[in-house]
């Protein structure tokens, strides 16, 4: 070969070596990224690929703690819900003017819509189901405290188009606390479950893995708290979820560091970081509100949180739930606890 042939061929190596350089280079800002910097709305679409065969009950996953509260009632319309105290129902009857406003400063959970909320990352929604009093439809809401203004069929709609426009993100959806449902009204809600998520829907499994679900185009998990489950392959068993009943985060704390000790539940499990507050501490803080008490706590809890590790072994996590989780740096906090699975040199 002559002098011009092999400087072409020597350019062509050095330009090819070049780009491959180049790609490594970039490649390996990718992996060093941190999970908390992904897109939120696609995270798990943008995990590393050593992590799409890890167990989704072994991953951190953000969760949104009465997730459907942003839309109560609040003309009045609404009764409060059956589940509060008789006096505070006598109260709201008669004095409904002075009681509302006390109510809906302590039972808004969520500022944001089910849409926001899963574009913000958070995967697993903690979903309180109720038939309302002296409805003669077959329409069931949401509630705290009061119920909700949009039906569930309607939230459970906003979801599937979601999960549309974004193929490969999974969601948990837990039905639980429910409420005024007759049998016949769990069989509806069942039927409708499966009509809005059709084959979206994950059938009971050992093992769930993003890879797996991928693959089968499944999105969707159904954790439902009666046992009208059995009857149904779609419908998972209820999931374990971790609540401290407690008004300050030291004490929520040390209620969790005390159940960790005892090993983790063996699949998905919650860990709820939503505190409770108490009558005392309501009339102590006349003009505060929930949003007040969580926004003020975050700080101390979020600390907690970063110390925390997903995975099989004692006193790991998997699901983290809190309230305001769009409010602060919640959600990619918990994501980034993955990089603890990540076997990185």
């Amino acid at each position: 070969m002559n002098k011009i042939g092999h400087s072409c061929l020597d350019e062509l190596v050095h330009m090819r070596i070049e780009k491959l350089t180049k790609k490594s280079k970039m490649s390996s800002e990718i992996t060093q990224l941190s999970l908390s910097e992904l897109p939120m709305d696609n995270w798990m679409a943008h995990l590393p690929s050593a992590l799409w065969d890890t167990p989704l009950c072994y991953m951190a996953i953000p969760g949104s703690h009465n997730a459907i509260t942003y839309c109560l009632d609040k003309n009045d319309r609404s009764p409060v819900d059956l589940t509060q105290p008789d006096m505070l129902q006598k109260l709201d009857k008669y004095m409904k003017p002075i009681i509302r406003p006390f109510v809906y400063k302590w039972a808004i959970a969520q500022e944001c819509s089910i849409r926001e909320q899963l574009d913000s990352g958070v995967r697993y929604c903690d979903l309180r189901i109720a038939h309302r009093p002296n409805d003669s439809s077959n329409d069931l809401y949401f509630y705290h405290g009061v119920y909700t203004t949009i039906t569930v069929e309607m939230v459970l709609k906003e979801i599937r188009e979601w999960l549309d426009v974004h193929p490969k993100e999974v969601v948990i959806l837990s039905f639980s606390h429910f409420l005024g449902l007759s049998q016949e009204l769990h069989i509806l809600l069942v039927s409708v479950i499966k009509s809005v998520f059709d084959s979206k829907l994950c059938p009971k499994m050992e093992c769930v893995t993003l890879r797996k679900l991928w693959s089968q185009g499944h999105q969707v998990i159904i954790s439902y708290e009666h046992n009208i489950a059995n009857c149904h392959r779609e419908l998972w068993f209820q999931i374990p979820y971790w609540w401290a009943n407690k008004c300050k985060p030291e004490a929520l704390i040390e209620e969790f560091e005390h159940r960790k000790q005892y090993g983790r539940p063996g699949g998905f499990f919650v860990t709820g970081i939503n505190l409770t507050e108490d009558l005392k501490y309501i009339c102590s803080h006349p003009t505060e509100s929930l949003k007040d008490m969580v926004m003020s706590t975050y700080p101390t809890l979020l600390s907690w949180v970063k110390q925390q590790k997903p995975g099989s072994n004692t006193g790991s996590l998997n699901i983290i739930a809190g309230d305001f989780v769009t409010e602060s740096r919640f959600i990619p906090t918990v994501i980034a606890l993955n990089e603890n699975l990540l076997k990185r040199p």
